[in-house]
């Protein structure tokens, strides 16, 4: 299996808040079976196993868990994020009290297995464009509370991301459009609104709104739900005015003939919102 380029890690910053919340989620007053059987003093070491073939990713979020509930962990990473590894290969090594260790072991897995399927699926999709001008990005549709931990599994794949939030960009959908009247007064209200380093994007469902659209400056084009052969008339209509993003009902068995239209972007959320967890498993070594 290829290795994907080295994605960027996480800011501890930001996912520590997310790695504690998950701990008190499972933790709750207490972890009854492990302090029950397993005496304090006692240390333990684990392999974290990819039991199929894969695209790692939240590793960082693993050791942070195993950290948090000892402060004195050695975690070692055996791979990076972003990393493909073939089944049965070993991504990290924590040696820490037995205590912490079992505690944290499902929320470490949690995290790992979530993003690591996230980013398997994303990799499968960009592999299926290679070739082509085409990016494939994710969309919205995210876990709630987990988005910023997702996007990063997107990218851990090879993929880009869309906006994060409702305040990365004007988009304007069709009922946007509706209620203002049409696609030129739509975007005129937004370029009356926002400052110069805002991009608009209009969602268009014709190719009549693609040139209207284009015509009247929109710096992107969300081509919602056409067809292969519309979506090429819709490029050659644009003719390079503004990116065209093909979106809507995509999948791996289509993706390639919307990619080779000659579209810049192909958002998929089924990236995040389709994808299954990975089976990985962390072994206590005895």
């Amino acid at each position: 299996m290829t290795t994907e380029p080295f994605a960027p890690s996480l800011d501890p910053f930001l996912i520590r808040p997310l790695v504690e919340a998950a701990l008190r989620e499972d933790l709750r007053s207490g972890d009854l079976t492990t302090e029950a059987l397993i005496p304090p003093e006692l240390s333990g070491r684990a392999t974290m196993n990819f039991r199929v073939a894969g695209t790692v990713a939240g590793l960082q979020l693993a050791q942070t868990a195993f950290e948090m509930l000892d402060a004195s962990a050695k975690v070692e990473l055996l791979a990076h994020d972003g990393q493909g590894v073939e089944a049965k290969t070993s991504v990290l090594r924590v040696e820490c009290s037995g205590r912490a260790l079992l505690s944290a072991e499902r929320v470490a897995l949690n995290f790992v297995q979530r993003l690591s399927g996230i980013a398997t699926l994303t990799a499968r999709y960009a592999r299926e464009i290679e070739g082509t001008k085409a990016r494939l990005a994710d969309t919205r549709k995210t876990t709630p509370l987990l988005r910023l931990v997702e996007k990063y599994a997107v990218r851990c794949g090879g993929g880009k991301n869309h906006r994060y939030a409702l305040d990365d960009l004007i988009l304007i959908k069709d009922n946007h459009i509706a209620l203002c009247g049409g696609v030129e007064a739509a975007i005129e209200r937004a370029k009356a609104r926002i400052g110069h380093s805002v991009k608009i994007e209009v969602e268009c469902d014709t190719l009549d709104q693609v040139g209207r659209a284009a015509n009247a400056g929109a710096d992107i084009l969300l081509l919602d739900n056409m067809p292969p052969d519309v979506l090429k008339q819709a490029v050659e209509i644009v003719a390079g005015r503004s990116l065209c993003e093909a979106s809507g009902g995509i999948n791996l068995t289509t993706i390639r003939s919307v990619a080779e239209t000659g579209v810049d972007l192909i958002s998929v959320g089924a990236l995040t919102h389709g994808a299954t967890n990975l089976d990985i498993g962390l072994d206590v070594e005895l």
